[in-house]
């Protein structure tokens, strides 16, 4: 049985001019929770949500697609949760950004969450920033990043999204000069710590893979004073399907982690107060 959300697993999704009530599922295929497949070569496909016709190689096995659009959904709760954050630690960050309703296993939001968490430690570490307007432009560039992009251009979004924090922070462009390098140089350093873990892919595993790498960069290049996650304790393994298990860094062995996170947000029992797969 795919797993679901116990909270949230009923959502009222577009369907032309009207909207219909469907059952919504956080792991697999939004539609049916079946596992996706990847086809060799892109196809025309009709989202089952907006109805849009994209070019695409990602199905589930019933034939269901959705677009990254609608995968994404709303992502103006990223930038309320991120202004509202006072940690220093951007994986505390991200882990509430992925806990919140409505957010799948894996997804392209994941190629947001992950800048976004790093731009709101770094504003508040004390640095100057702009943060809404931050927020923003991340969530622009960030949403251009698609879906598989790990698989299928070998540059995974987490990575991606990394490097897109440290250029806004920057102010770096395609003309930059010490700035572009640098940009460059930390998305490389993300993509290393996230490729020297074997597959399958697992949004979580590598946007904690790639925050940890990105925050120690910053902190050495901009002296910008942010936590540098030194453990972190996953909270999502038994949603994902295609978990590594121990071999995965973040493994929480019952008992013996705990998860750093916001005490506000968390009342550990050795799993949130809500959780998408609570329900186990």
């Amino acid at each position: 049985m795919p797993c679901r959300s116990s909270t949230s697993d009923v959502s009222m999704l577009k369907t032309g001019p009207t909207f219909q009530t469907m059952v919504e599922y956080v792991s697999g295929c939004m539609i049916c929770g079946r596992p996706l497949r990847y086809l060799e070569g892109q196809r025309p496909m009709t989202c089952s949500i907006c109805h849009k016709e994209f070019m695409s190689n990602a199905e589930c096995e019933a034939g269901h697609f959705v677009c990254d659009g609608c995968h994404r959904g709303d992502l103006s709760m990223i930038e309320a949760s991120c202004l509202a954050s006072t940690s220093l630690d951007p994986s505390v960050i991200l882990t509430d950004l992925m806990l919140l309703p409505g957010v799948h296993m894996h997804g392209p939001e994941h190629h947001v969450f992950v800048g976004s968490s790093i731009l709101a430690a770094y504003r508040n570490s004390g640095n100057d920033i702009d943060l809404p307007a931050a927020l923003r432009e991340m969530s622009r560039r960030g949403g251009q990043v698609p879906g598989g992009a790990c698989g299928l251009w070998g540059a995974c979004g987490a990575a991606i999204s990394c490097g897109i924090a440290f250029s806004i922070i920057t102010g770096s462009s395609p003309m930059s000069g010490e700035s572009w390098g640098q940009c460059n140089t930390l998305t490389s350093e993300c993509l290393a710590a996230i490729g020297s873990f074997a597959g399958p892919r697992c949004c979580k595993r590598d946007g904690y893979l790639a925050i940890i790498a990105a925050a120690k960069y910053i902190d050495d290049a901009l002296d910008a004073g942010m936590t540098v996650p030194s453990s972190v304790g996953c909270l999502f393994s038994a949603g994902n399907p295609q978990c590594i298990g121990e071999r995965c860094p973040f493994r929480i062995s019952r008992g013996r982690a705990r998860p750093r996170s916001s005490p506000s947000r968390w009342a550990w029992s050795g799993r949130p107060r809500w959780h998408p797969w609570s329900w186990r």
